[in-house]
């Protein structure tokens, strides 16, 4: 019977970053999945510098475009447009840019089954045995769980989740003179209720238009894209993908280990709770989980995690919520010179939310806005699903 040293659930961002990196340090890995490289995921796209600045040396990124302005809107009103200088944000095409990551990590010496779906977990002391759906059983000595927030693994580890919230996207293929209006600008409209926001990320000659807000907001969500679209003369283009999924955002003390098995990227519910933003927090992990696999040293994953991404979730936890309540001065202040310097720093990776709340101006700023009630009244917590 094969023993690999580590097997991986789930050959997303997350999973191959783990898969990569243990690989590359010798130690014998293989991923699996139940989807076929390339595949279609729902997903913005949107790469910030975080995310860059992991993959670099890795994979060439296969970028469609480089946003360099971004347009701001309240639910379709007072809007504005900031431009940079340099690019903000790379947008990818998430079949395009995980295949690379997949053979990034074949590269490395990792195996990668697709078509292989994965049933159920049971460990003991030095094993874990992973049963697929065939009835086969693949045994390794460390399991890194990277199959999103509903899968196998994060119900063994038992993660529990704070914040859910559905997201509803649609890819469209647009004409020259649409793909030319949308170049190099992507769209921010700050929804009609709390904690939502929409989105126009510009690839190609596909636009991805997407929302998101609290899970229980099902019925106000999709009125949302739909009058999203209307409003950008986008209602009768034919969707390439229709397509919708959940995000889960973990409470703080929720497991990332248990016995031999980690939890990476979706499946730990690592994710900014504000802007919803994962694929920094994906590569970031899985790239932690591969590193300690390598090290021999499980335990040593929990705490870098802990110390490197958990403070800037609790930062967004504390955005999303004065967001919710006040989305009108938010809008007002990215409309500031400090505001749209923050708002490039985050993008460009140059600093995090939990840096840029430790700032005395902006600690004093938001300690004024805890103070002041929203209009007509609190709204529930986004998330919350009330």
């Amino acid at each position: 019977m094969i023993i690999w040293d580590l097997v991986v659930v789930g050959a997303g961002p997350a999973g191959l970053s783990a898969a990569r990196e243990a690989a590359a340090a010798g130690v014998r890995t293989l991923v699996l999945d139940r989807a076929v490289h390339p595949r279609y995921k729902t997903c913005g796209g949107g790469l910030i510098g975080t995310s860059l600045s992991v993959v670099a040396g890795r994979i060439e990124v296969p970028a469609h475009d480089r946003v360099d302005r971004v347009t701001f809107t309240r639910d379709g009103r007072r809007a504005f447009t900031r431009r940079h200088g340099t690019p903000l944000v790379t947008m990818v095409r998430r079949e395009e840019f995980d295949d690379r990551l997949r053979a990034a990590a074949v590269s490395a010496g990792a195996e990668v089954r697709g078509g292989v779906a994965v049933r159920a977990l049971d460990q003991d002391s030095d094993r874990v045995r992973v049963r697929l759906a065939d009835g086969t059983t693949v045994t390794a000595r460390a399991v890194i769980g990277a199959d999103g927030s509903a899968g196998i693994t994060a119900r063994h580890v038992g993660v529990r989740y704070g914040q859910v919230d559905l997201g509803l996207e649609r890819e469209l293929p647009v004409s020259p003179a649409q793909a030319a209006r949308w170049r190099g600008r992507l769209l921010l409209d700050w929804g009609p209720f709390p904690g939502s926001y929409g989105w126009v990320f510009p690839k190609g000659d596909r636009l991805t238009v997407g929302v998101i807000g609290a899970r229980g907001e099902g019925d106000r969500t999709r009125a949302y894209l739909r009058d999203l679209l209307d409003r950008l003369g986008l209602a009768g283009v034919p969707a390439e993908h229709d397509s919708g999924h959940l995000t889960r955002c973990r409470v703080d003390d929720a497991p990332l280990r248990h016995g031999r098995v980690l939890v990476a990227g979706d499946a730990a519910g690592l994710l900014e709770p504000w802007t919803r933003e994962g694929i920094s927090y994906a590569l970031r992990s899985g790239t932690l989980a591969g590193a300690a696999v390598a090290a021999g040293d499980l335990d040593r994953y929990p705490r870098d995690v802990h110390e490197r991404l958990v403070p800037s979730m609790r930062a967004g936890r504390r955005l999303l919520a004065v967001f919710a309540r006040r989305p009108q001065l938010c809008h007002a202040f990215l409309a500031t010179p400090a505001g749209w310097a923050m708002f490039v720093r985050f993008c460009q990776g140059r600093v995090s939310f939990d840096r840029t709340l430790d700032r005395p101006p902006v600690r004093a700023a938001l300690t004024l806005l805890d103070r002041l009630p929203a209009r007509g009244g609190r709204p529930p917590l986004p998330g919350s699903g009330r």
